[in-house]
């Protein structure tokens, strides 16, 4: 539950007892010596004296520290709004630095200990396997070397085999292509004959793997009936392109009765102990093999009859559905099987591999050393391009772009032939983290990074707007190149990014701060009123001379907007350089400079982009926390509650010993307790 803090909340902190300068000592790190004060002299004014208890929170209840940590929610949201400089309000005195430091601390404190001490249980809910997940399992499983159905979801093809993670670097150039965006291209190879089930919607500030979100219509069971029939049907499987032909579906030159049934037995062990990622029980083993000797015996073909085994085991639950055995509420860790499916779907997005298994079934795969081992060895390996297919763009929200339309007449150059300069510019973030991964380099290098891959388009656009060479639509040649000017580089400043959160033909700051709360922050606001009305695109006849900060200073005055804009204002006019197409620009059309000065974190005073990745830069672990939180989400299926603060805390402090290098954070994620259990 969020609680929505007004503009009037925790009122003049900076008036509390304590100096602003002065240390915290451990004697005041207590809720009866820090927190209680707080509320009562600045707090309960709003939140707990009158008829009307702003935003339905009421601190004058909370007379203990046990009656706090009851509501564990709200001290986390007490913890952002205070940390983040958002409370005390702008026409409120500010809270000095220090003391502001002190008050988090003590929250702090109390959240984690109550999370220790009551070995709070995370739930993770069963979910099914998402379209570009069931596509890999079903590929790995059979080993195929065709894809099961062409996959739009994947915004970047690999055209010159540059992805090599075990060589822990990425080339110079590479010839890459997006089929979401270049309709002429030819998908990859695929099994003919198939008809996917719809893609999966990424869940509301999150990712497409979701388990609250993956339901399980009984049309969709239909579909996916149906499809793993097509699967060993489709004209295109067969021993060229299933590498299990020989081992599971050719028949064996023994032909007796009893040696086909302990082969057939044999095979089915093995193909279901992969697809159930588990030993399979002897009933479940007998039911299968009772079924295959039972068409055997109706004539059917051995072949025929394995390819009936195979399709029932790709649209058994057991198959389709990751799912933890734990005793329900237990808090106990993960078995190793569980723990192999975790982790393989994490960072591959599919079934475990043989050697996953094996430790599992030696019991050693939760032990850490054996884990870091797992994690390098996944992450050196081609499948991990399936993660990089998968995370990084729906982290960044890229699909947004597709449907970005910037106004010809105003941006002609955003348009070729019958192609759009969106098609180069959604590449450069995706192999910016690509790079990062395979060299494991610092995650920092997403806000501000000192290199990047431009094409010959992108190199134009950057240096003045203009299209240059635009290339041949069905394929992109990008290069490495260093990157000196840092109002571009990163994540932040992309074009892709900076065109998707704009309109077509002005910028939308407001639209560019919500995505910065929320993609690099982890922080998204609430939706707006919907009594208030959009800024037009249009200025009216006395507001033509304005600037679109002077423009806003409306929707600042409503009171049930002042709040949000107080935290979306900074991060979107930040940006306010960049038009609508991701082009810098000194000045308005109108001639008015562009103010994108503002105030980050209540602390940091920045006066140009530059500034702003200065201050975020300056609170490298707030960002590894937000990025960290993304991942654990991913990683998890689910959505992170209050419950996993101490683990994002030990993640986050182990990160930063290792230089917030992007391999040690993966290697914090998976060793942490909300990865574990």
């Amino acid at each position: 539950m969020k609680y929505p803090f007004t503009a009037a909340v925790l009122l003049s902190l900076s008036g509390i007892a304590f100096g602003a300068d002065e240390p915290l000592n451990s004697d005041a790190m207590a809720y009866e010596s820090v927190v209680k004060p707080v509320f009562q002299q600045h707090c309960v004014k709003c939140h707990g004296k009158g008829e009307v208890i702003e935003g339905e929170v009421d601190l004058s209840r909370l007379q203990t520290e046990t009656e706090l940590v009851s509501q564990l929610e709200l001290v986390d949201e007490l913890i952002k709004v205070i940390d983040s400089g958002y409370m005390p309000p702008e026409d409120e005195p500010p809270l000095g630095f220090a003391l502001r430091r002190q008050v988090v601390q003590v929250l702090k404190r109390i959240l984690t200990q109550t999370i220790e001490t009551q070995r709070s249980v995370i739930r993770t809910p069963i979910r099914r396997m998402n379209r570009l997940q069931y596509n890999n399992a079903v590929q790995d499983l059979m080993k195929l070397n065709v894809e099961v159905f062409p996959l739009p979801e994947r915004m970047m093809r690999d055209l010159s085999n540059y992805f090599q993670p075990q060589t822990e670097k990425m080339p110079m150039e590479v010839k890459v292509a997006s089929r979401p965006l270049g309709k002429d291209q030819k998908t990859e190879p695929h099994l003919r004959g198939l008809t996917p089930f719809p893609q999966d919607l990424r869940a509301e500030h999150s990712f497409d793997n979701r388990g609250d979100h993956l339901t399980l219509s009984p049309m969709l069971l239909e579909a996916f009936i149906k499809l793993s029939r097509s699967v060993v049907e489709s004209p295109d499987f067969n021993a060229k392109t299933c590498g299990i032909w020989d081992d599971f579906f050719e028949p064996p030159t023994d032909q007796d009765t009893e040696s086909i049934a302990a082969i057939v037995r044999s095979r089915l062990e093995k193909f279901l102990t992969r697809a159930f990622r588990r030993p399979v029980g002897e009933e479940l083993l007998g039911r299968y093999t009772d079924h295959v000797l039972g068409q055997l015996d109706a004539q059917k073909s051995f072949v025929d009859a394995m390819k009936a085994a195979a399709a029932a085991a790709i649209a058994s639950p057991r198959f389709l559905y990751l799912y933890d055995l734990a005793e329900v509420d237990s808090g106990e860790p993960l078995d190793d099987f569980n723990l192999a499916s975790r982790l393989s779907f994490f960072l591959w997005g599919s079934i475990p591999d043989e050697e996953l298994l094996a430790l599992a079934a030696s019991r050693k795969l939760h032990e850490p050393d054996a884990l870091r081992q797992q994690v390098d060895r996944l992450l050196r390996d081609t499948r991990v391009k399936r993660f990089c297919d998968s995370f990084p763009a729906q982290w960044l929200q890229l699909e947004r772009i597709i449907s970005s339309e910037p106004d010809p007449e105003l941006y002609p150059q955003f348009y070729f032939a019958k192609y759009r300069a969106s098609m180069h510019m959604m590449l450069e973030p995706l192999l910016l983290f690509e790079t990062v991964l395979i060299e494991d380099q610092s995650i920092l290098q997403l806000i501000d990074s000192d290199f990047s891959y431009r094409s010959d388009l992108l190199d134009a656009w950057y240096r003045d707007g203009s299209q240059g060479t635009a290339g041949p639509p069905t394929y992109v040649v990008l290069r490495r190149v260093p990157i000196t000017d840092r109002r571009q580089g990163g994540v932040i400043t992309n074009a892709a990014v900076l065109t998707m959160t704009s309109g077509t033909t002005r910028t939308k700051p407001i639209t560019r701060g919500a995505w910065l709360a929320t993609v690099i922050l982890n922080d998204p606001p609430p939706p707006p009123p919907g009594d208030v009305p959009p800024l037009s695109d249009k200025p009216a006849t006395d507001e033509e001379n304005m600037t679109l900060r002077e423009r806003f200073v409306a929707h600042r005055k409503e009171p049930a907007c002042a709040g949000c804009h107080q935290r979306i204002d900074p991060l979107g006019f930040a940006l306010e350089n960049f038009d609508a197409a991701g082009i810098w620009r000194d000045n308005y059309e109108n001639g008015r400079m562009i103010d994108s000065a503002g105030k980050l974190f209540g602390d940091y005073d920045f006066r140009d982009v530059i500034g702003f990745k200065d201050a975020l830069l300056a609170e490298k672990n707030r960002f590894t926390r937000a990025f960290a939180g993304h991942l654990l989400s991913y990683a998890t299926g689910r959505e992170i509650s209050v419950e996993d603060s101490s683990a994002l805390d030990k993640i986050v402090s182990e990160t930063a010993t290792a230089d917030y290098r992007i391999h040690s954070l993966i290697h914090q994620i998976v060793l942490s307790k909300s990865f574990l259990r």
